[in-house]
């Protein structure tokens, strides 16, 4: 059986942490399937297919990623997709709590469906996209937490 996993998130945008776990979770998995999310409480700076564009342009050299978009909860979306794993990236003790949490409903959902964490190499951790995004407003340099083909 393929392990097949799944990495939800708005990636609004993709920084250079994300491509830090990503990266380190390909030689784990047989395949990857970054899934860009729509949650309709949340505002965009980025429309999703400009977001889905810059993730497939930063992994056009990995064959075992694919990038997909999907609406609702990612614990259905990932049964429907036939994944195995969750993948979660935690940059600190906070994103533990509140992903751990939330790791535990998934499985009373869905007890085959394992939640794998990664941590964030240490050079990434304070990069989110919230960040990015405040930066990117204000007229900041982002370029230097954002893959190269981020260009807005």
């Amino acid at each position: 059986m393929s392990r097949i996993a799944l990495f939800p998130g708005s990636f609004d945008p993709i920084t250079l942490g994300h491509v830090d776990i990503i990266e380190r979770a390909v030689p784990l998995f047989d395949e990857i399937k970054i899934a860009v999310g729509t949650n309709s409480a949340k505002s965009y700076l980025f429309p999703q297919e400009q977001r889905v564009q810059w993730i497939e342009q930063t992994f056009a050299h990995e064959p075992k990623i694919s990038v997909i978009t999907y609406e609702g909860l990612t614990v259905d979306f990932a049964k429907d997709q036939g994944v195995q794993f969750l993948l979660r990236g935690l940059r600190n003790p906070a994103d533990f709590e509140f992903e751990k949490a939330i790791a535990q409903a998934n499985r009373e959902m869905i007890p085959d469906l394992e939640t794998v964490f990664l941590l964030t190499s240490a050079r990434y951790a304070y990069i989110s996209s919230s960040i990015v995004r405040e930066v990117y407003n204000h007229g900041g340099d982002f370029q230097k937490f954002v893959p190269a083909t981020v260009q807005p």
